[in-house]
């Protein structure tokens, strides 16, 4: 094992619990995890805590059953099985971000109005962004958090091929190829929520066509360094403003 790829991998997934938290898409709640990329079974989600205050030494390893894999025995995240579940089924998915941003949250609820990419920065989302109802699989007494296998697997299938699933009255889980894309992603589908509830009061909408919904998720996320050098150097300057101690 590498230990120095991984020991970057681990920076980096607390870079994306500080960065997804001052950009507003994480707040006390919400996760960010990272594949193992030497073992794929195996992957890095920092235990029960607000991901403003992740450290390096807050990080745990999880496995597919969603169980920490060394016994550690601190509180971990009750839909840590979000992620075990979606690494289960998607291979070719490297990190996952689940989050409560405040723009998405009306987009699960209201049907007669589907969130859809109406900005070139948000092509990534594809022209149809599935739904999850927890009532399908669970009825209507639920918790409404995914807490099982059951309801983690039932989400994967909703989310199905897509970057991105809405979860019903709860907020969404974004999927991406590299961390730093499932970073962008998340941020730029609050990003695009808040312009298309800015747009929707001056009328009708022209969203991209799929054609131009793939070809700017070529062409931005191939520069997905930029924005995260930038929210990465915010972030860590906003943190000490008011975390003195880090």
């Amino acid at each position: 094992m590498n230990n120095t790829i991984l020991e970057s991998l681990i920076d980096d997934l607390v870079t994306a619990n500080l960065i997804l938290f001052n950009e507003g898409v994480l707040d006390a709640f919400g996760h960010v995890s990272v594949r193992n990329p030497h073992n794929r079974d195996h992957f890095f989600l920092a235990r029960n805590m607000a991901p403003g205050l992740v450290t390096k030494e807050d990080i745990l390893e999880f496995n597919l059953d969603g169980e920490v894999v060394n016994n550690d025995p601190r509180k971990v995240y009750l839909e840590r099985y979000i992620h075990s579940e979606i690494y289960r089924e998607r291979d070719d998915v490297e990190a996952i971000v689940h989050s409560h941003s405040h723009s998405v949250v009306p987009f699960s609820v209201v049907k007669s109005a589907p969130l859809k990419p109406m900005c070139h920065m948000s092509g990534f989302m594809g022209t149809h962004v599935p739904i999850f109802e927890i009532r399908d699989v669970a009825g209507d007494k639920t918790n409404m958090l995914i807490t099982n296998r059951k309801l983690g697997s039932s989400l994967t299938q909703s989310l199905g091929e897509n970057t991105l699933v809405l979860m019903r009255g709860h907020g969404s889980t974004v999927v991406a190829p590299s961390l730093k894309q499932a970073v962008y992603r998340a941020v730029y589908v609050e990003v695009n929520a808040q312009l298309q509830i800015e747009a929707s009061r001056l009328g009708p909408i022209e969203f991209l066509s799929e054609g131009e919904a793939q070809a700017t998720q070529v062409t931005n996320e191939g520069q997905v360094d930029r924005p995260w050098n930038l929210w990465k150097t915010r972030a860590i300057k906003a943190q000490k403003s008011w975390l003195p101690e880090v």
